[in-house]
Formats: structure tokens, C-alpha cells, sequence
């Protein structure tokens, strides 16, 4: 996969914990939710890092920034957290679009099921993190739809295995593309590279999410 992240690792209160690098050949368009490099805009690396389930910083953007710092990373980037063992990420491909995903789900949760009054500050980590990458070009509405797309096959994974939930409260997706050439429009689930990014991401979530994982905080 060209895009394959480096597996490496920060020291942190005398441990070793672990975190996923790419670092992009050239700049790429992209979409995020994540808590650092959010928005729509050019990217030159995604971040995703392991956190226990304690993870308490209310600054999670100020933190990410700091590990980027210390991985010498320079202009806009990506940061995600996670409270699960990054090293157990998934990969899966679909028509040359390529989706590598962690899957946690300590604390999973139907979207529309919990009333404002019972949502915590803080929830906790555990988190569902997407990154996918599309061959070609995306209108920046494309993208927007593409994240809809791929949050729709993650929810359609997790109703397979029986889980009755849409995701966790600390999911997020991160989709890049190339920054040149002809422009696709829609990236809706029966567009050409939506449907792709629906397939693949539906896969990695489904084998992350039936896989038995250890919490990084209980090992």
C-alpha cells in the first residue's frame, strides 16, 4: 500500500506507547475531524497515537501538536488520539482506495440515543479513527460527502456483528486526495470512489472491531 503509515513510539511517564505516522510524499487535499489540522485543507501527515483510557487533557490539539513537534513534523498535518493499541490498525483496499483504521469500542453509543443532559465534559476515549485515501482529485463537497459515506459503512459494520451502537463519542475520519487534476464531484456511497471508500472502510471496521484487543491502560 503506498500509503502504509510507520508504526513507531513516544515516551510518555516512562513508557513506550505507540503511534502511526504517514508521512505524505507531496502535499494531499484533505478533510478532518480530528482534534488537531480539523477542517478542509492541504495536509502533509496524519498522527494517530495511542492514550490510555485515563486520558484526562481537555488540550488533546496542544498535545497532538507537541508529539508532531517531537516526530519533527513541519507545515498543516493530522492529529488523532486513541485509547487502544495503534499497532492493531487495519488496512483495506477497494478499487485503489485504501483505508487504515483502529477500532475501539469501550464506549460505544447510538448517535441519536443519549440525551444532551447525560453527555459527560469528557468522554472517554476509545475511539473509532479512519483514514482513508482516494486516488483522485475531490471537490471539497466530495469530501464532505465522502466522510458521510464512510461514517454510513462504519455504522453498517457495527450493526452486522450485533452491536447496537453507531460508533463511539470520539470517532473521527480523515479522507486525502490528490490536490491536482480533474475534480470528482460526489463521493456518495454509489459514486465510483465513494462506493470504493464505503467497501474498504466497511471491511477494516468490521475485522477491527471482531478482533479481541486489550485496552493500552490494562496491558
Amino acid at each position: 500500500m503506498p500509503f502504509k503509515p510507520i508504526l513507531t513510539a513516544r515516551q510518555e511517564d516512562g513508557e513506550s506507547i505507540p503511534l502511526l505516522l504517514w508521512r505524505l510524499p507531496t502535499p494531499m487535499r484533505g478533510i478532518s475531524s480530528g482534534p488537531l489540522g480539523g477542517g478542509i485543507g492541504d495536509r502533509e501527515w496524519v498522527i494517530n497515537a495511542t492514550v490510555p483510557m485515563s486520558y484526562a487533557r481537555n488540550d488533546p490539539h496542544t498535545h497532538l501538536r507537541e508529539l508532531a513537534s517531537e516526530l519533527t513534523l513541519t507545515g498543516p498535518g493530522v492529529g488523532l488520539l486513541t485509547g487502544v493499541d495503534v499497532t492493531e490498525r487495519v488496512a483495506a483496499t477497494d478499487g485503489a482506495v485504501e483505508v487504515w483504521a483502529t477500532v475501539g469500542l469501550g464506549k460505544p453509543i447510538l448517535a441519536a440515543a443519549t440525551p444532551a443532559s447525560e453527555i459527560p465534559r469528557q468522554p472517554t476515549p476509545g475511539t473509532i479513527n479512519i483514514v482513508a485515501f482516494l486516488p483522485v482529485r475531490h471537490s471539497d463537497a466530495a469530501l464532505v460527502n465522502a466522510v458521510a459515506t464512510i461514517t454510513e459503512a462504519k455504522a453498517q459494520a457495527l450493526w452486522e456483528i450485533g452491536l447496537a451502537a453507531t460508533g463511539t463519542a470520539t470517532d473521527a475520519v480523515t479522507v486525502l486526495c490528490p490536490r491536482e487534476g480533474p475534480e470528482e464531484p460526489y463521493g456518495g456511497p454509489l459514486s465510483r470512489w465513494g462506493s470504493h471508500a464505503a467497501r474498504a472502510a466497511h471491511r477494516a471496521i468490521k475485522e477491527g472491531a471482531t478482533r479481541p484487543k486489550i485496552p493500552w491502560s490494562e496491558r
